[in-house]
């Protein structure tokens, strides 16, 4: 096995033990499907959000935290909470109105099971659930300070700067020819936002300093671009089985892609210095930044 396989190897070891951990709370924290106001509901988010995945978001919360010393339950409440928000952003993404999919994680999409309207509110909920969560890290003996600071972290990952305005430019430039600039501002919101939020979290429940924050803002946009970029390549080289979604679906719905602008072999030649960039980010902050390098690495090779 070489250095780079043994790296991936006990990264997807480290992160599967962390997912196990994530899907346990995630499991305690959200509202169950007997309450008598909004049982539909609540299964609707239950069914989204406990439909598996890889627990990315969550994952870099606790890594970041750890690399800095600190460790406990506020890691991951703060760490889940960033899960509710991507379940949110892939259940509105599959609606027709947006998408249009009917597979996610190998499931049907929220709306194919529950219908529109409910996978509507179940979005709408877990858009909003976060800041619950995150006002409960105070039972966990984080600051106030502290939990304002997320609380904008979090604001700024999802909302017109981030996910949600990513999002719209996306559905802007359909079916119309962009530059690179344009692209990356798009998944610089629509993918980036919501992997650095969780890692500057992570940070700043652990007291990192100003230059280490800047160093791990700097990581997160590149891995951020780097996750599209192969999201890209997959769409045209995997399939349905292996991704747990419909591929082709760029394509089809006229949107630009990284494989689109450069060429496949360009995109992957992209992704390639996308990676060296990351890793040049944190190289400063030293051995702590070794799992961030391997997720680094486990993001550029991963095949689903």
């Amino acid at each position: 096995m070489s250095k780079e396989q043994e790296s991936i190897s006990n990264f997807l070891s480290k992160l599967s033990e962390i997912a196990e951990k994530v899907n346990e709370y995630l499991d305690k924290w959200l509202p169950q499907n007997e309450e008598e106001y909004s049982a539909n509901l609540n299964e609707a988010m239950r069914y989204s959000v406990m439909a598996g995945g890889k627990r990315i978001r969550p994952a870099l919360t606790v890594l970041t935290a750890e690399a800095f010393g600190f460790k406990g339950e506020a890691v991951y409440r703060a760490g889940c909470a960033y899960e509710l928000y991507h379940s949110a952003s892939l259940i509105h993404d599959d609606l027709p109105c947006m998408d249009d999919d009917d597979l996610r994680r190998g499931k049907p999409t929220n709306h194919k099971v529950f219908g529109e309207a409910t996978a509507v509110l179940a979005g709408d909920c877990l858009m909003l659930m976060p800041y619950e969560w995150f006002g409960k890290l105070g039972e966990y003996g984080v600051s106030e300070d502290k939990i304002v600071k997320i609380m904008k972290i979090a604001n700024e990952a999802f909302t017109y700067r981030g996910v949600i305005g990513g999002q719209m430019l996306d559905l802007r430039y359909e079916n119309k020819k962009i530059d690179q600039e344009t692209l990356e501002r798009i998944h610089m919101g629509k993918t980036a936002a919501l992997l650095r939020a969780p890692i500057l979290t992570g940070a700043v429940l652990a007291d990192a300093n100003s230059e280490q924050l800047k160093s791990l803002k700097t990581y997160s946009h590149k891995i951020g671009l780097l996750f599209q970029i192969v999201d890209d390549i997959l769409d045209i080289e995997s399939d349905a089985a292996t991704l747990g979604k419909n591929t082709g679906r760029d394509v089809a719905l006229g949107k630009s892609t990284y494989p689109a602008l450069l060429g496949l072999d360009g995109a992957k030649e992209y992704a390639k210095k996308t990676y060296n960039e990351a890793i040049l980010a944190i190289e400063p902050l030293g051995d702590k930044m070794n799992d961030l390098k391997a997720l680094a690495l486990y993001l550029l090779q991963r095949k689903s």
